[in-house]
């Protein structure tokens, strides 16, 4: 009777290791299994945009969301730029844009070209700033940035350049 209980109790032992064995590395192989398969891409297009400020060129490329493709159906378009906070040029767009599918918020650097949804304007921002909720990214300068520096008001038109 011995020899049938200690046969029985390692039979049942061995089985709950196996399970824990699976439990552990069954994951694991099915991940591996995954990282097999054909990575999915999704495309994205590039909006490359100018401002022009009394002459001077601003180059910008746009991300790719529901509020930049918004955006360019508006373009060209020309707007007053003003100073606001000692940061950022804003200048207020005749229509609202979507906020579909976008962010509850961002923080804004040197350079980027964004989307204040609340008051409906454009803000292109030439000091790093906090948080702001409701500000919606749409795209980064890539050059022409000290244009931004002037005092006053300046009428720019917002070209598309590019699209693919």
């Amino acid at each position: 009777m011995t020899k049938t209980f200690d046969h029985f109790f390692n039979v049942r032992a061995f089985i709950a290791l196996l399970i824990l064995f699976a439990g552990v590395f069954a994951p694991a192989a099915n991940a591996v299994v995954r990282s097999k398969e054909a990575p999915v891409f999704k495309i994205q297009k590039v909006y490359k945009i100018q401002i022009e400020l009394d002459g001077a060129l601003i180059s910008a490329t746009l991300d790719d969301n529901p509020t930049v493709r918004d955006f360019i159906t508006h373009l060209p378009m020309t707007l007053e730029l003003k100073d606001y906070a000692s940061t950022e040029k804003i200048g207020f767009l005749p229509d609202k844009l979507t906020t579909q599918n976008a962010p509850p918020g961002s923080i804004p650097s040197v350079g980027d070209i964004s989307y204040y949804a609340p008051w409906g304007n454009l803000a292109i921002f030439y000091k790093d700033f906090a948080y702001s909720q409701y500000l919606v990214r749409l795209g980064r300068i890539s050059s022409g940035i000290e244009h931004l520096n002037f005092s006053g008001e300046k009428y720019a038109t917002i070209s598309l350049i590019h699209s693919n």
